[in-house]
């Protein structure tokens, strides 16, 4: 997924489900979203952050 592919993806979920969403680099290198509460993996894998209250 391409980080613009990424980008509207996650702005889609986050607004859709009103939870923050993390744009992250997978280990093969590919870009992938997931709900902030669900990912617990490395902090420097993350690329973007969505909060949909910030907006």
């Amino acid at each position: 997924m391409s980080l613009a592919e990424a980008n509207a993806f996650a702005f889609s979920l986050a607004t859709t489900l009103m939870v923050s969403i993390v744009i992250f680099r997978a280990g093969d290198g590919t870009l992938a979203v997931m709900p902030v509460a669900e990912y617990d993996g490395d902090d420097s894998e993350i690329v973007r952050e969505i909060d949909p209250y910030a907006q």
